[in-house]
């Protein structure tokens, strides 16, 4: 699925105040209720929601909408920078590396108004997306919070944040 379908089938789902109000409500219940992997899995999501939804709005020239998903974009990739805890395993410090070269990125897109950079960034971050999805998959259900704290990256503040970021 490309960009472009990615934001229209998230568009088409919106619908009335009240559906909204249970989406919310179901959402925070799944942050809270979610273990540490998940709430990565669920930060990836949403980061290349916002992504897919910036590029669309880049090419149809709407600006406030493009700034609004890249910068909050932004507020994902800074969770899942300060979430990451380097010393705990070796790939850590690359990862940071991504992050903050993704996070420079977010910032020349939005202010250069580049779609290209948007889409190099979603290159980046998409098979990370996908491989954190596969790692869950693989995982049994009481293992899950050992993994995530292995590959060193959730602590209590993305928990808190989960819901804040629109996760879910």
């Amino acid at each position: 699925m490309d960009a472009r379908a990615f934001a229209a089938a998230a568009a088409a789902s919106q619908s009335s105040p009240l559906a909204a109000s249970r989406r919310a409500r179901y959402g925070a219940d799944a942050v809270l209720s979610a273990t540490p992997v998940q709430l990565v899995t669920m930060l990836y999501d949403r980061l290349l929601l916002d992504l897919s939804r910036a590029v669309v709005a880049q090419e149809a020239a709407d600006w406030a909408a493009a700034s609004e998903q890249l910068l909050h974009a932004q507020a994902i990739v800074a969770e899942l920078s300060s979430s990451l805890r380097i010393d705990v395993w070796d790939g850590g410090e690359g990862l940071l590396a991504l992050y903050s070269y993704a996070s420079t990125a977010l910032v020349n897109a939005n202010v250069h108004r580049d779609v290209a950079v948007t889409r190099e960034v979603i290159g980046l971050l998409e098979p990370l997306r996908q491989t954190w999805h596969e790692a869950a998959a693989a995982l049994p259900s009481s293992g899950s919070s050992t993994f995530a704290g292995a590959a060193g990256h959730v602590t209590a503040g993305a928990v808190a944040a989960g819901g804040a970021l629109g996760v879910a």
